[in-house]
């Protein structure tokens, strides 16, 4: 078992990880699969492994634990169809898991192994291509929902006593990142959780996105994680950091700031060193 996922499992989750064996022998019987080793350390929420299927192709198989920031996992790549995603090629679900056989990038080296400046540009050309207008009846929840359910996870954490933030900076920062959903002016197909470590060298494409959480809102939210993930840059000049990718992606680059404060305040309680990024990016 991949060290993060058993460490992840002792918050709650051990019943799902027992029943992960067998989950993947079932998959490895239904889709006739030649099953590799795990992917070292992992994930928090899923096993994934290299296959090989009947026919000699080369895949990969994710196992994970359903939960709703990634309810809508497959549903998003097919979507994008492998246009800068990897492909879907089967899924198996049960209650708490979903199981999703899936292209696999090829040599698979991550984006973090290029420079930042480089990363930047990546990881934009791969929003613009992500961001697609939703279909009718499409299934995918808003980013509201999802920016709601953390602010209430947020405020319940300094009901005990957590954040230790200025109240004034939280109060704004909280209400700030309730309140932005609604105020955009386009909603798009969303990734919500591109950063390099996500982005993956393949064949087809020169990069492919992996692990993507997709919701339906506003685009100027999407770089948040690739900026945090930045962190010399996001602590030395995070206002010029935010300029270079609102002008990458053609975003307002104060609606951006105004998402990177209030996801700053939002993410403080867990992510040190956040509280002086939210400080500086604060609106005066």
């Amino acid at each position: 078992m991949p060290e993060r996922l058993v460490a992840a499992a002792a918050e709650g989750r051990e019943g799902w990880l027992s029943t992960l064996p067998a989950t993947v022998e079932h998959v490895k019987e239904r889709w006739s699969l030649e099953i590799g080793e795990p992917f070292e350390p992992g994930g928090r929420t899923a096993w994934v492994a290299p296959v090989r299927d009947a026919d000699g192709s080369e895949l990969v198989l994710k196992v994970g634990w359903r939960h709703h920031e990634a309810a809508n996992e497959a549903d998003g790549l097919r979507a994008w169809n492998g246009d800068g995603a990897v492909r879907l090629h089967a899924v198996d679900e049960s209650d708490d898991t979903v199981v999703l056989l899936l292209e696999r990038c090829s040599p698979g080296t991550a984006l973090t192994e290029r420079p930042e400046r480089e990363q930047d540009e990546v990881v934009a050309s791969l929003l613009r291509r992500l961001w697609l207008q939703p279909a009718t009846g499409h299934p995918f929840q808003s980013l509201q929902v999802m920016c709601n359910a953390w602010a209430d996870e947020f405020e319940a954490k300094q009901s005990d006593g957590r954040v230790r933030l200025d109240r004034g900076l939280a109060r704004d920062g909280v209400e700030l990142f309730r309140s932005l959903p609604a105020s955009a002016t386009s909603a798009v197909l969303l990734c919500t959780d591109l950063h390099a470590e996500n982005v993956l060298a393949a064949e087809r494409e020169p990069w492919l996105v992996v692990d993507p959480k997709p919701f339906v809102g506003d685009p100027t939210y999407d770089p948040l994680q690739h900026m945090l993930n930045c962190r010399d840059r996001l602590h030395s000049d995070p206002h010029a950091l935010a300029h270079r990718m609102a002008d990458l992606l053609d975003l307002d680059p104060e609606r951006l700031l105004l998402w990177l404060f209030a996801r700053c305040v939002q993410e403080s309680p867990d992510w040190s060193g956040l509280t002086e990024v939210a400080w500086a990016v604060a609106p005066r």
